[in-house]
């Protein structure tokens, strides 16, 4: 019998340690990892770093996670009410793919659409709008509250990053998702 891939969170840079603790008792684990480039005064250097930093995924029986939570390093199973959550296998697959190939990835955030976001780099560096979606492109959504007019622009998601004030409802999302963007000049 296989069991469900659960997410561990575990003690920031204690990811390996647990990771060879837990394969010492025989578990099945999982630790996605990326290539980065950091820097020192006097040397640049490739590192391999969590691609979810105080995270790890690993296949075990809920029923018995005693050992799990024992492990020096393992702060809590990720779960809701303090039952264990399942991580969806289709998503562990896709992962375990991506990290088989060795195509260069990064961690980046995650955004829905109907995020208030700002953009990172480019022309349009420091903008903040809201994020949309239109046939199938995002869109940053500048308004101009006074006129009660906004701006669409076309954007690629790599460049924005959450502009982490105070999210909107989910009503209010699905108001952003739903709502054809006319760009207005």
């Amino acid at each position: 019998m296989t069991f469900p891939w659960f997410a561990l969170q575990v003690r920031v840079r204690h990811e390996l340690s647990v990771a060879d603790y837990l394969s010492g008792l025989g578990y099945e684990w999982f630790l996605p990892l990326y290539k980065s480039r950091k820097r020192w005064s006097d040397r640049i250097k490739e590192v391999k770093s969590p691609l979810f930093p105080g995270y790890l995924f690993c296949r075990f029986n809920q029923h018995d996670r005693l050992p799990i939570l024992k492990t020096p390093g393992v702060v809590q199973v990720v779960g809701f009410n303090r039952i264990p959550a399942v991580v969806d296998e289709t998503e562990i697959s896709a992962l375990q793919t991506l990290m088989a190939t060795g195509v260069a990835n990064q961690p980046c955030p995650f955004l829905e659409v109907g995020d208030k976001v700002r953009i990172e780099s480019g022309p349009l560096r420091g903008l903040e709008g809201i994020l949309m979606d239109f046939k199938g492109h995002h869109r940053l959504v500048l308004s101009v509250t006074l006129l009660q007019r906004s701006v669409a622009v076309e954007i690629d998601s790599a460049l924005v990053a959450s502009a982490g004030t105070a999210q909107p409802s989910r009503r209010e999302k699905e108001v952003a998702q739903n709502r054809p963007v006319q760009l207005v000049v």
